[in-house]
């Protein structure tokens, strides 16, 4: 595999590359992203390597992560039509203003507005809700972005950090009425957070929306930095500088032992080797990475060339699996019931033993 496998986002035609360069670390105004220079740096390498999809956000780094995009595709206007250019909105970034943030449609024109001066385009690939808004009527953020997209400033929608049962609604609703429906989920998703797998993703799954996971190693906690030897202490990471204070569980480091003892038999990174289970798993389309430094680029997509056995994905799910909510605890009775001991579609379960003298017809 390389950043040149494309995959198609969910139910469209929009070919993406499997690792999405993630551009909250564009600009230092946040205190621990990449200067311009290395921005632009990390831009062309990525792109020099084959990927094509950048997700930035107009939230990130007080705009100045759109800016450099911006700036990188006015310095080279091959870009814009090779690249997949992703951006978010949802969030306020004007301090003060009651309508500049949120999902309303008096936020969606204003905020679709600067996005485009900053980026210097005429429009954006992939437009995302960063977070859902509760207080906005979904008639009428879906009805905005398909008006948007109608208009020509945005090609395709999708959908980060929502409900399963709101983003269902929404699809549903465009397809009654002919709007554009949103073609991916953006969800945090690693092997320290697989809460998602419960509805989220088997949702992705049914309506067609291609997964696009954020924050696979964690905030960093899985990128090989953090160990046992160090006990979570790292000078100079983004846990760091951010004023976090890391203390890893037991569980945690269990799994970070795990990710060391496969490195080690790929001849790779523990990161190569987190993003590698996270691009394996069902929906997974393009998986965004953070990066601050060419270094921790390449890093990341030797990832690509990582292919774990079902061994390796298997320890790995086990020292990984959460606890169970009620409905994936529930799920594995149903068959139970439902099934009678009979196989169906490749599943045969024992019947529930309380079912087991039933006499049909009996009463």
């Amino acid at each position: 595999m390389s950043l040149a496998s494309y995959r198609t986002l969910g139910r469209s035609g929009l070919r993406v590359s499997p690792l999405c360069l993630g551009a909250m670390t564009f600009g230092e105004d946040w205190g621990w992203g990449a200067g311009v220079d290395e921005s632009t740096n990390m831009i062309n390498s990525y792109v020099e390597q084959g990927g094509n999809f950048i997700d930035t956000a107009n939230i990130y780094t007080n705009n100045h992560s759109e800016k450099i995009i911006g700036d990188v595709m006015a310095d080279n206007s091959s870009l814009r039509t090779q690249l997949v250019l992703a951006t978010k909105f949802a969030n306020n970034v004007f301090p003060g203003n009651p309508n500049t943030g949120g999902t309303g449609t008096k936020s969606l024109i204003t905020n679709l507005e600067h996005s485009l001066r900053r980026l210097q385009t005429d429009y954006i690939d992939l437009y995302w809700i960063h977070s859902w808004d509760f207080l906005t009527p979904v008639e009428e953020t879906m009805r905005a972005l398909d008006n948007a997209v109608k208009s020509g400033k945005v090609r395709y929608i999708g959908i980060s950090d929502a409900p399963a049962w709101k983003v269902a609604q929404a699809n549903t609703m465009a397809w009654f009425k002919d709007w554009t429906p949103f073609i991916g989920l953006q969800i945090e998703y690693s092997l320290l957070q697989r809460t998602v797998e419960d509805e989220l993703v088997p949702m992705a799954l049914e309506l067609g929306l291609g997964v696009t996971p954020w924050s696979p190693l964690k905030g960093g906690l899985l990128s090989g930095k953090y160990n046992r030897s160090n006990n979570g202490k790292v000078n100079g990471s983004r846990m760091e500088a951010r004023g976090g204070n890391v203390s890893l569980s037991e569980k945690q480091l269990a799994i970070i032992d795990g990710l060391e003892r496969i490195a080690q038999t790929h001849n790779t990174t523990p990161a190569a080797i987190a993003l590698a289970w996270v691009m394996g798993k069902p929906g997974v389309t393009s998986t965004i990475i953070g990066v601050r430094n060419v270094k921790q680029l390449q890093d990341n997509i030797a990832a690509t060339d990582a292919h774990l056995s079902a061994d390796e994905t298997a320890s790995l799910d086990k020292l990984s699996t959460p606890p169970l909510t009620f409905l994936a605890e529930y799920k594995d009775l149903i068959p139970m019931i439902q099934h009678g001991g009979i196989e169906i579609n490749g599943i045969k379960p024992p019947a529930a033993p309380f079912l087991a003298d039933m006499q049909p017809g009996k009463y």
